[in-house]
């Protein structure tokens, strides 16, 4: 890299460790400010925060890498991570999440089951999983940065990503939520800019009749086959049978969407917001920051495809492509800008799986009397210690594509069921959602030992053991004490399976934007803005003009529609 590069990489990483110390005295107050900046945090910086935090630079060299092996069809696989969560969290979640007045989605729990033991096990269950969950993210994450940093630092990929990573976890120590709130609000912006140039220089760089000399005839084409014959006898031929695989995707994706925030950290975001109607402006704002991520990723791929850059390992794509093809100047701006992209992502990572190691283990069972200082003082311990914890499960990574794929769907099968059922079914009790989470956990580590089987093959029987397991167990136990589903139900105010609930506590007279079938209308068609702000600009990158324009006027109606029947009524609540 030239000097200059160098020079723009180094200055962005003293600034961050800076804002770490300056914020340092501030989050060491006490707990809630530390783990939820006192929520005092505005919406819009929390939104731009979880944005960054989902524009991760390990996700996004897989985005690129699915990309370079299916076209545009790999849009279908990103249900399994839920990339429509936004269009959920603005119609009804956000709200849901920040009426629940905790500190971490463990906690939630006793509001949900009380404070009997099976309330206190289902805390237990989910602060464990949660642990599990966000160490595994760690790992993830450092398989990614140690393929991107390898290609740009003259060590080795390990020394390289340890370096960063280290860098990372002194400035999320020293600031607590919100050094990583506001190194996240400046990242976004980073992000932004770097997406921008790269989706431009991409746009230039594409040649579209020299593309379709390369590409298959259908590379373009979002409608699933059931088969993808050319990938028969290929590495990528777990993908063979692609429509079973978009149906298992799509169920996945609807579930864990519907279960309320699924990546952790993104729970946190909304318990930190100044109350409800701001948690659901952030929910709006959440996708909409990732917009220009899409158009880059095409981009990126398009270029890597055209066969100029020479590239044999499609995780290595999108580094490969920036090293060869950006000026200098523009190379480090885009650097920092993608370095960030992991930080926020790591930072939210491991202040999340912090809190839980905190406020659920430590201070709940060995120092109930605890005081700020000493818990503040734990935090920065709990912080080094899910690192190290991720830093172990990445080590026995061999690929990106290796962890993720166990994340979403094998661990993902068995936690989506219960993480569903427990907002919209009254009956489902602490003993029924640990015996799901305990049973899925088993069946997702038991899935390890068969790395090879395809997704639509180990999500079913994991995801059916876990639905088994909470609806027995929970008809083998007592229910929740009524006063406990009363108290949840008056304040969260879900729909759903409530039944007795509903009868013996009726809600007042709801606002429109709350009303069940207002929810599920708002939804739709907020799945269907993100769907056209997220694709619309891919085809635009990719010289498609014409099925470009059609997905940017799809975005331009629906949103237009939610400006009616969202965005002014909730403007009116008070």
């Amino acid at each position: 890299m030239a000097l200059v590069d160098v020079l723009f990489i180094l200055f962005y990483l003293v600034s961050v460790l800076g804002v770490g110390f300056w914020y340092q005295k501030r989050a060491a107050r006490n707990l809630d400010s530390y783990f939820l900046g006192s929520h005092r945090l505005h919406w819009l910086a929390l939104a731009m925060s979880g944005s960054a935090s989902n524009y991760d630079i390990t996700g996004t060299m897989w985005i690129v890498s699915m990309l370079f092996i299916l076209g545009m069809r790999s849009m279908w696989i990103h249900w399994m991570w839920g990339f429509l969560m936004g269009a959920f969290f603005l119609a009804y979640m956000g709200k849901w999440v920040r009426r629940s007045n905790v500190m971490t989605g463990a906690e939630w729990m006793t509001t949900r089951f009380g404070d009997d033991p099976g309330g206190r096990l289902a805390r237990t269950t989910y602060a464990l999983m949660a642990v599990f969950t966000l160490a595994s993210f760690i790992g993830y994450d450092f398989q990614g940065i140690k393929k991107f940093a390898s290609v740009y630092l003259p060590w080795p990929p390990t020394v390289c990503a340890l370096v960063i990573i280290g860098i990372t976890t002194l400035y999320v120590v020293l600031g607590g939520l919100y050094s990583v709130v506001v190194t996240d609000v400046v990242q976004m912006v980073l992000l932004a800019l770097a997406s921008v140039v790269i989706s431009v220089l991409a746009f230039r760089l594409i040649d579209p009749d020299a593309l379709r000399a390369v590409l298959p005839q259908d590379w373009f084409s979002l409608l699933p086959a059931w088969r993808l014959d050319r990938l028969a006898g290929t590495p990528d031929s777990q993908y063979l049978f692609f429509g079973a695989l978009v149906i298992v995707w799509v169920l996945k994706g609807f579930l864990m969407n519907a279960g309320g925030p699924a990546q952790m950290y993104d729970f946190q975001r909304f318990l930190a917001a100044r109350n409800p109607k701001d948690a659901a402006k952030a929910g709006a704002a959440w996708s909409l920051f990732l917009v220009v991520r899409w158009s880059m990723c095409i981009g990126l791929a398009l270029i890597a495809l055209s066969g100029v850059a020479n590239i044999d390992d499609p995780e290595k794509a999108m580094p490969v492509v920036l090293q060869r093809f950006l000026p200098a100047g523009f190379r480090g701006l885009v650097i920092a800008g993608l370095l960030s992209a992991f930080m926020s992502t790591f930072s939210a990572t491991v202040n999340s799986g912090a809190s839980y190691m905190v406020k659920d283990f430590y201070h709940r069972f060995f120092r109930p009397r605890a005081g700020q200082a000493e818990l503040v003082r734990a935090g920065y311990g709990a912080t080094v210690g899910i690192v190290v914890l991720g830093l172990l499960i990445g080590l026995q990574a061999s690929s990106i594509h290796q962890i993720w794929n166990w994340m979403m769907m094998a661990l993902g099968a068995g936690v989506v069921i219960p993480n569903f059922l427990r907002w919209y079914w009254w009956r489902l009790n602490g003993w029924g959602y640990a015996a799901g989470i305990l049973a899925g956990l088993l069946g997702s580590v038991l899935a390890l030992f068969w790395p090879a089987a395809p997704m639509f093959i180990t999500f079913p029987p994991i995801a059916a053991v876990s639905l088994g397991a909470s609806i027995l167990v929970s008809f083998l136990t007592p229910a929740v004490e009524a006063s406990v589903l009363q108290a949840f139900y008056q304040t969260v105010r879900p729909f759903g399976m409530w039944g007795r609930v509903r009868l013996s506590s009726p809600l007042p007279a709801l606002p429109a934007t709350e009303r069940p079938a207002r929810i599920i209308l708002n939804v739709g068609l907020g799945m269907a803005a993100i769907s056209g702000l997220y694709i619309g600009p891919m085809y635009l990158v990719a010289h498609r003009f014409g099925p470009g324009a059609i997905w940017l006027a799809v975005a331009l109606g629906a949103g237009t529609a939610l400006w009616r029947t969202w965005y002014r009524p909730l403007a009116r609540e008070p």
